[in-house]
């Protein structure tokens, strides 16, 4: 509903889309922060090339967002995270959809276009049960996408960033307790594991420890240095062993899906 949405959409927006691509399964073809050749040549420059597109600077990408995205789905003027869900949407998907798609979630005519009748019942009904319809029927239509086998991993962590965030948004407006923010590791896939510090120092500290008295036992029972001197860089390369497995265990469970 407020101006003041925009600021951080725009910043998850360009976070999400990233820099310079050009994947030949995606149908967008060259593409900068978003913005595609097609889109590119619509708004800017008519006979653009990819090396125009490859030379957007983030600030132009800003503006063409702000006035033919933002503006576009009227985002001052919907409540807050309904906002973000619809430019976002808009965004990814086009500019036609995203108004049917929030226009049939309210239940309203479908104009394809976000008008006064359409702002008048978004600001009547719950905004969090809006994000969440919105969010249900986009993952339905990118689903039914060829191109999901390719991209449907990415698509699933982006539209449920976007759920995150904009439920969020909706709390903090509201002046309820807000939900988890979408900059956090779910909005990346990956579940958070505590580093288990004792659990490492115990393994390597013990195998250290272990190896010392073994070595020692050694000594007072006449064993050569050479003896001695074994057990110890056997006690250290089973330490060095221990650290690494739980390295590689502790990084496979920080990765773990959440």
């Amino acid at each position: 509903m407020a101006a003041s949405s925009y600021p951080e959409a725009i910043r998850r927006l360009l976070a999400s889309e990233g820099g310079y691509v050009n994947h030949p399964s995606d149908p967008g073809g060259p593409t900068n922060f978003g913005i595609t050749l097609g889109d590119y040549r619509k708004y800017v420059k008519a006979d653009a090339s990819a090396a125009d597109v490859r030379a957007i600077q983030v600030g132009e990408a800003k503006a063409i967002y702000r006035s033919k995205y933002w503006d576009a789905m009227r985002g001052d003027e919907l409540p807050a995270g309904v906002d973000y869900c619809v430019f976002d949407y808009a965004v990814n998907s086009g500019t036609g959809r995203a108004p049917k798609v929030l226009q049939r979630v309210l239940r309203v005519p479908v104009t394809g276009r976000v008008d006064d009748a359409t702002l008048a019942a978004a600001r009547g009904r719950d905004a969090r049960a809006l994000i969440q319809g919105i969010c249900d029927e986009r993952m339905r239509f990118l689903q039914s996408l060829k191109t999901w086998p390719v991209f449907g991993r990415g698509w699933t962590k982006r539209v449920a960033a976007v759920r995150t965030a904009a439920l969020a948004m909706s709390d903090k407006a509201a002046g309820r307790v807000p939900s988890s923010d979408a900059s956090s590791t779910s909005s990346h896939g990956k579940g958070v594991v505590p580093v288990n510090d004792a659990a490492r120092k115990g393994s390597a500290g013990g195998a250290i420890a272990t190896g010392g008295a073994a070595a020692q036992q050694s000594a007072a029972s006449g064993a050569d240095w050479i003896t001695v001197a074994l057990i110890v860089v056997a006690a250290l390369a089973i330490a060095v062993g221990a650290w690494a497995f739980w390295r590689w265990r502790q990084k496979r469970q920080q990765e773990a899906p959440a």
